[in-house]
């Protein structure tokens, strides 16, 4: 079926102003450690060892992992990306001391661009909060792809629901984030994404940390 505008909204309604004020906490200081079981030390490592001074970072959340991370240069360039519009007022606040540039976009469609290209691409967290199955969110790789330079970096995380290791409570809360349209994951697994990645990009490397994937690729020279 195909997605609507609605189901696209949905994923991203959540992140109000109040809902990111307790964000960190909630998600990255409760849920990622105790019910996710991929602390969240080990995403922000993720982000350290592939994040270039040239970044692009879409699906944005709270700006936690650019505000700690460990760029190679003093004054990178980044950009944020996100549909959600308080998701991008509350990073750039964050990141203020990097300028960041801010584009509204959705990535499941054609993206409007045309700024310099990246060489290192962030989507943490991003996948399982679009609609659709895997082969369908993944078109915004494709999408995404062309705003990156030959040789880029991707990387990112995302929650599955098969292929990884989910206690009770991940399930309950799993599918209950599913009820209320905030994730949709349900048909997300740990082959499938690999299958995906390996379709649109090289050097594809995809670990599972409890619920999560941590996956990394190179762009090809095609871009495509």
């Amino acid at each position: 079926m195909p997605v609507t505008t609605e189901q696209i909204h949905a994923g991203q309604a959540v992140y109000t102003p109040k809902m990111l004020a307790v964000y960190d906490v909630l998600v990255l200081g409760l849920s990622n450690r105790w019910i996710w079981k991929c602390p969240t030390p080990r995403l922000l490592a993720h982000y350290d060892r592939h994040v270039s001074g040239n970044h692009l970072d879409v699906g944005v959340g709270t700006g936690y992992f650019l505000d700690r991370c460990r760029f190679p240069t003093a004054t990178p360039r980044i950009a944020l990306m996100d549909l959600n519009r308080d998701a991008l007022q509350f990073a750039g606040r964050r990141v203020a001391r990097y300028r960041p540039e801010t584009y509204a976009r959705n990535v499941l469609e054609t993206i409007d661009f045309d700024s310099a290209k990246f060489d290192s691409l962030g989507v943490n967290y991003l996948l399982h909060c679009l609609p659709g199955d895997m082969a369908t969110k993944a078109r915004a790789f494709d999408f995404l792809s062309r705003l990156m330079n030959p040789g880029a970096i991707v990387f990112g995380s995302t929650l599955l629901q098969d292929g990884v290791t989910r206690g009770f409570a991940a399930q309950r809360l799993m599918a209950f984030y599913n009820s209320k349209g905030i994730f949709s994951n349900t048909q997300d697994d740990l082959d499938t994404l690999t299958r995906e990645l390996e379709k649109r990009f090289d050097a594809v490397s995809v670990e599972t940390v409890g619920c999560a994937a941590l996956f990394s690729a190179r762009v090809r020279d095609s871009g495509a």
